[in-house]
Order: structure tokens, then sequence, then C-alpha cells
């Protein structure tokens, strides 16, 4: 999923090109044994503190080893930056990136140290170590926690209105019109943010995998479409039919992410196709939200195989460049560490769980993320498509907005994305395309 949900400093761009002209792979042990690590990561808020409070506990545990931190932006600059460096031997001794599809973008196999089989990784979550996999060789290790994507929903409204979580579609269409009912907006959508409206579609996954499981590799070799297999189609369908049945809020077409979320704080809204890494900020001027709004999957149309598709954390990894392995081992294998959680938990509310074994969330989490824990210990989640297929058309807000808002039918809409990635697909050399 884009990522242009998080709100990039400006002053960014500033500091990653000053970032170009530093040390790049880090320096030498000093001759009193002190190594200093180099270690870039992104500039968005959330990952600016997590970074810092990862290095701090480090840094507390290994008084003999440094680490400096470089930010880069993000989106396609900071993606350039990262490519570059690591093309010239000028990449830091680690650096944070996307896990999932993206990894192969970097080439890791002739840029990145294989971590396959290393103490590094011993402590990470076997279902987390897919997406920092390419071929049979593991790259990365997890920087923070999970989140999930589903539906944000009201636990008051819930509560008064006496309702279950759903497990099924037609579950939660009944639950919509009990809401609609008692005069309260069913389903948020604010389709002036763009990006936002592709969550019915994007979170759905868990759901695709349990009908069709070859179906992202199949996506990915041009074997297998959006519009022919039905369990993807349903994900377009969704959009349509609430919609169609009147549930949504007024003005959702010019409605923002922020009105969203508000509506939902306020019990205004019952539910809200989002990403539980959104609601943070939320808790600065809604505090309540931390109890009162929960997270559930998309419901498909089998209870019994009821789950949620999760978007996995981005990875630290180290370039073959570095001059301080050992040292940048050390800091990889304490960033997948129960400690490094903790670290990261007491100044970044974590919004699913962590991706290491051992690490708990805080006795404070707030609920969407012990809902996403919850699917996460039955073994009822997949990833989104995006960590598993490097195939993502870049229409697909665009198409989402015109089917969520009536005006092109789910067939439609699902045809038009299915020819939407082939461009893409194509640029990225995949056989079959």
């Amino acid at each position: 999923m884009k990522t242009s949900h998080r709100t990039l400093a400006t002053a960014a761009a500033v500091l990653a090109l000053a970032a170009l002209t530093s040390c790049g792979s880090g320096s030498e042990p000093a001759s009193d044994g002190t190594v200093t690590l180099s270690f870039m990561t992104g500039s968005d808020q959330s990952t600016v503190d997590t970074s810092k409070a990862l290095a701090d506990a480090f840094m507390q545990a290994n008084p003999k080893i440094k680490v400096k931190i470089e930010n880069q932006p993000g989106g396609s600059e900071g993606d350039n930056i990262v490519k570059t460096r690591l093309s010239t031997g000028e990449m830091t001794d680690v650096f944070w990136y996307n896990s999932g599809s993206l990894l192969q973008a970097l080439n890791p196999a002739q840029s990145l140290v294989d971590l396959t089989g290393d103490p590094v990784v011993a402590n990470v979550q076997p279902d987390y170590l897919r997406v920092v996999t390419q071929g049979d060789h593991v790259y990365g290790v997890p920087a923070t926690a999970a989140s999930g994507g589903g539906i944000l929903y009201n636990r008051k409204v819930y509560e008064k209105l006496g309702l279950q979580v759903p497990k099924t579609w037609d579950e939660f269409m009944a639950n919509n019109d009990k809401i609609k009912a008692a005069g309260i907006t069913p389903v948020i959508s604010t389709f002036k943010d763009t990006w936002t409206s592709q969550l019915f579609v994007l979170a759905d996954f868990y759901n695709v995998q349990a009908a069709a499981p070859a179906f992202a590799q199949d996506y990915t070799a041009n074997k297998a479409k959006f519009a022919t297999t039905p369990a993807a189609l349903a994900s377009f369908q969704h959009l349509a039919e609430v919609h169609a049945k009147g549930y949504l809020n007024k003005g959702f077409g010019s409605a923002t992410l922020d009105q969203g979320l508000k509506l939902l704080a306020e019990g205004q809204g019952a539910h809200y196709p989002m990403l539980t890494a959104i609601l943070p900020p939320v808790l600065a001027t809604s505090p309540q939200a931390a109890t009162d709004i929960g997270f559930f999957g998309i419901p498909g149309t089998d209870a019994a195989k009821n789950g949620a598709t999760v978007w996995e954390p981005p990875a630290i990894y180290i370039p073959k460049s570095t001059k301080n392995l050992e040292a940048a081992k050390k800091f990889a294998a304490f960033v997948a560490s129960p400690a490094a959680a903790e670290a990261i938990s007491k100044v970044v509310q974590p919004t699913g769980p962590y991706r290491v074994k051992g690490a708990k969330l805080p006795d404070n989490a707030i609920q969407v993320a012990k809902d996403v824990q919850a699917y996460i210990d039955k073994g009822a989640t997949s990833p989104a498509l995006e960590f598993l297929s490097p195939v993502k058309g870049p229409s697909l807000e665009q198409i989402a907005v015109a089917v969520g808002s009536g005006l092109t039918a789910p067939a439609e809409g699902a045809a038009q994305y299915d020819k939407d990635v082939e461009k893409q697909a194509q640029q990225l050399g995949l056989t079959g395309w």
C-alpha cells in the first residue's frame, strides 16, 4: 500500500543529501576499541522515534558501540537514495527499508549480507522471515511492530447496540443495517484522501489467499486476475455494496482521513476500513480511542476461516559494504530481541504485535494492537499482497474511489485494475507479462 498516509518532514530531503556526503559504510574501530555504526532510517516521526529508541537502548547495552543515525525522505526519493548508496558501496552499516516485494529491487544477493541460519535471526517469528527472504536466503530482521488492515470499529457503538464482531460478510452487513437504523453512519469513507479507498481491496487479501492459496504466485506470473478470481473480485463488490446500501457517511467523496477518524472516535460512525497503524496520532486529541476503537479483519464467506490481513513491519538490513560487520550483526540481533520491543514500546505505541519471539505488547497496549495479536495467536493472518508480489498498479486508489462511489461497476473496476498492473509488471521484467 502506498505510504502517503505518513506525513514526511520537508527537511528530510536536505538531511538525505547531507547523508550522501557522509562517511558511508562506517569507520574502522577507534584505538580504544570503540566502533561507530552508521544507521540510515526514515524521517516520519514514528520511524525517527523508533530508530532513536533502538539506538539508545543498544548503546546502553553495548557501550563500546556508538550508533550514528542518518535520515532519508520517504517515497521514490528515499528509494533512489538507498539504491544509489548500495550500488556505489556508500551505504551505512545498517539501514531501515521495506520488507516484502520491494526487497527484490535492492538486488539483495549482490548488495546485502545473507543472514540465513545466522543467530541474528534466531528470535524472528518464522512467518515474518518470508517477507525478508529472496530465494532461500534471509536478509533482514523486523524493525518494529506489525499492523493490521481491516475494519476499525467503535466498541461503544457495538456495546450500545448489542452487536458482536462479525465473522462473515453477511454478519457484517446485518450489523450495518442495525447501526443505520440507530441513526449512526455504518461505514466511514474518506475519498478526499484517495489512498484510503483501497482498504476494502487490499485488506481483503487474507480471504483471497484462503480461497486461492496460490493467488499471489499466479498473480505475479500473470496466471491469475482480480476480475476472474471470485474471492479477489469480491473485494471490489464489497466497495460497491456498502455504497449501494446507503451505509456511507454524508460527503464521503470530500471527507478526509482526519475527519473519518474523528467520526469513528466520537461514535458518529461505527466502521472505518483502515490500517491500525493510523490510530496513534488520534490519541492526542481523543485518548478514549485507545480503548473505544477495536479492530477486526474484513469478513469473508466462511466463519470457520475468519482471519485478518497484516502489514508486516519494515526491516533492518546490513549491506555487504559495511566495514563493521560484527557490530552490525550485534545491532541487528538486538533489534530482533524482546529488549528492543520493550524499548520501542516506551516511546511509540505499537498498533500490532512484534514479530520477535518472546516480545510482548505492553500492558497498556491500545485495543487494536491486542485485537491484531489475537489473530496472530490463532494463526489466522496473511501478509498483504504487496508483501508477496511486486505487482501493484498505480491507479488502484482512483479505481476504488469510482467503484466505491457507484460510478464504476465492481467487475469493470477489477478489470481496469488488472489492466493497470500490466505496465508495471512489464517494467519489472516479470516472466509471463
